[in-house]
């Protein structure tokens, strides 16, 4: 079975890196400035997870296919998980509040609960959580 040795990074084209750091700091989140710069932030998701937020001409570097429109497309679902159904509300409430579109209508059962929404990029995160059924 291939298994990572250690960090993920997940790489994103976006259009405007202050407004969107500034998104993310009012959900709570943090960078790693050692690997942002005027073209880049490093979004910290948890300690072996980041985002590397990339201004579109950067990340156009990185490939030769054409940038996805994301305000037209969904080319990814990013899914995140929290330790409560509270954490989950408050971070989706604190995104749409700030600019983020809501997404798929709230869902959940005994074993899950999650909402969406597309960060001013367009890209679609399921924010979530999840508990074993007993």
């Amino acid at each position: 079975m291939a298994r990572t040795t250690g960090q993920t990074f997940v790489n994103l084209p976006i259009q405007d890196l202050d407004e969107t750091m500034a998104f993310y700091r009012a959900l709570g989140f943090e960078f790693n400035m050692d690997f942002s710069d005027e073209k880049a932030a490093c979004l910290i998701l948890n300690e072996s997870t980041f985002l590397m937020l990339l201004t579109e001409p950067f990340f156009k570097t990185f490939t030769r296919k054409e940038v996805a429109d994301f305000s037209a497309q969904t080319g990814n679902i990013i899914s995140l998980t929290f330790s409560s159904k509270e954490e989950v509300d408050q971070i989706y409430e604190a995104a749409v509040s700030h600019g983020a579109e809501k997404a798929m209508e709230p869902q959940g059962d005994d074993f899950m609960y999650y909402l969406s929404f597309y960060d001013p990029n367009g890209h679609l995160f399921e924010i979530m959580t999840m508990h074993t059924p007993s």
